[in-house]
């Protein structure tokens, strides 16, 4: 007779047990491979605490490094990406990433039409990401250093620079010295598909500036040290990293070059293999509202997407980003798109780089 209450007493314990560790739910976690800056805890914070996850965040140093992890098959360990609009063409086609239902994100109507209305994230009527930021790729020099700003990047092959200079180990480097050799005239765009001749004479031209190398950069934060440590006077750059400087106390000065230089649009976009769509697109939804869109700019120095962005600014803040002449600062800037003989160039790339 004493078994019954025992076991009636054990099987209570049971179910109080079983309804505790239902209502104690894993908390669902969010991860990102992004760009140095797009998962800072002072704008990620308020996306935690608004849907109650976890945001884990890797940072790559390149486009082609986004590309070969997700090829790479580690497109499973990440639900959001941000690739810039020199890969998001491609990705847009590969199957990797999930076409977007907009209607889940509502502030996509606040994103610049200048922005949206371009076609590096639109396949077969579908659309595969939402802007997010954008930005030059900007000559950076250390005012302390260097009594006169360069006004050309040609200036960058005087010997003067000897060990001085640091590029960053991308294609990028690559543009810049087909608009050196006049590449772009007068298609601006046409630095992005060089015939082979063409791209002979880029790495002619890069290993005749390899003596003012003193490193090829791959993170925003080694740059900033290189300049932080006085290794360096002058770089390609971003403005991530001249915010970072000048918060340090660090003398820089931002210019982009007479030949102009190439700047990015880089994009979210969810993975087809992500198991957390539905979070995935609040997080889209949270990063390109006004308010999450001045933040990143706090932290970045990029332009924003959302216009409205600017009406939470100082108007300090606006000139440094040049929001009160867009149009005119845009037409200086060569946006990267999608580069059709892409493994010739970083065959090119690699070429230079291995060279004595």
């Amino acid at each position: 007779m004493s078994a019954r209450p025992t076991r009636f007493v054990l099987l209570c314990s049971l179910a109080a047990l079983s309804l505790l560790s239902s209502c104690k739910k894993a908390q669902p976690t969010l991860s990102l491979l992004v760009w140095e800056g797009y998962a800072d805890p002072s704008f990620i914070q308020g996306f935690e605490a608004k849907c109650q996850c976890k945001v884990t965040a890797a940072y790559m140093g390149s486009s082609d490094e986004l590309v070969a992890k997700l090829r790479g098959g580690a497109s499973s360990n990440y639900d959001v990406i941000s690739p810039s609009s020199d890969v998001a063409t491609m990705l847009s086609r590969s199957g990797l990433v999930a076409p977007l239902d907009l209607t889940k994100i509502p502030n996509y109507s606040e994103l610049s039409p200048t922005l949206t209305s371009k076609p590096l994230v639109k396949q077969n009527g579908k659309v595969y990401g939402v802007p997010l930021t954008w930005g030059p790729n900007p000559l950076l020099y250390d005012i302390g250093a260097i009594s006169r700003a360069p006004e050309s990047w040609a200036d960058l092959w005087d010997p003067k620079f000897a060990d001085k200079l640091a590029f960053w180990d991308d294609l990028s480097t690559m543009y810049m010295a087909a608009q050196v050799l006049g590449f772009g005239k007068p298609d601006p765009t046409a630095i992005y598909n060089l015939s082979d001749a063409q791209l002979e004479q880029v790495k002619q031209k890069l290993i005749a500036l390899k003596p003012n190398i003193r490193k090829l950069w791959t993170t925003g934060g080694e740059l900033t040290n290189l300049f932080q440590n006085h290794e360096v006077v002058a770089a390609m750059g971003w403005p991530l990293v001249t915010n970072q400087l000048r918060r340090s106390g660090i003398p820089i000065e931002e210019e982009i070059p007479s030949e102009g230089t190439t700047g990015w649009i880089d994009h979210l976009m969810i993975t087809s293999s992500s198991e957390n769509k539905e979070l995935a697109y609040q997080l889209l939804n949270y990063l390109i509202s006004a308010q999450a869109q001045k933040q990143l700019s706090d932290v970045t120095g990029y332009i924003p997407a959302n216009p409205k962005a600017a009406l939470m600014m100082t108007s300090d803040q606006r000139r440094s980003l040049h929001l009160d002449d867009l149009n005119n600062y845009q037409r200086r800037i060569v946006f990267w798109q999608d580069v059709p003989r892409r493994a010739k160039y970083t065959e090119i790339w690699n070429e230079v780089k291995a060279s004595q």
